[in-house]
């Protein structure tokens, strides 16, 4: 799916690790919600609340999900999934550009 029809789209930006990371929210008409983002380079981590799956739309970066000791390559059209109420790292490469579900 390259666009979402019908949504809405909350305006103020959800900013982390003073500005290297950055999303916008959209909301769905039957409650669910993704974020939109981009990610300069840098090592970060990130804790999760609901099931999470990262699709990487441009870009490249390593991952360490979690009960994992080995980092995974991701580049652009690429995807992977962190489980609920956990923690994972991830060191972006180049400049990129993703789009994250939640799922129930």
């Amino acid at each position: 799916m390259t666009t979402f029809n019908n949504v809405t789209i909350v305006k103020k930006a959800n900013i982390y690790f003073d500005g290297q990371v950055s999303s916008r929210t959209v909301q769905f008409a039957d409650g669910s919600e993704k974020t939109l983002g981009f990610m300069l380079p840098g090592e970060y981590t990130f804790n999760t609340a609901a099931k999470e799956i990262m699709e990487i739309m441009a870009g490249d970066l390593d991952v360490l999900l979690p009960e994992s000791e080995q980092w995974q390559t991701i580049k652009s059209g690429e995807s992977f999934e962190v489980p609920a109420n956990a923690q994972f790292q991830v060191k972006i490469k180049t400049p990129t550009d993703y789009c994250c579900s939640y799922l129930k």
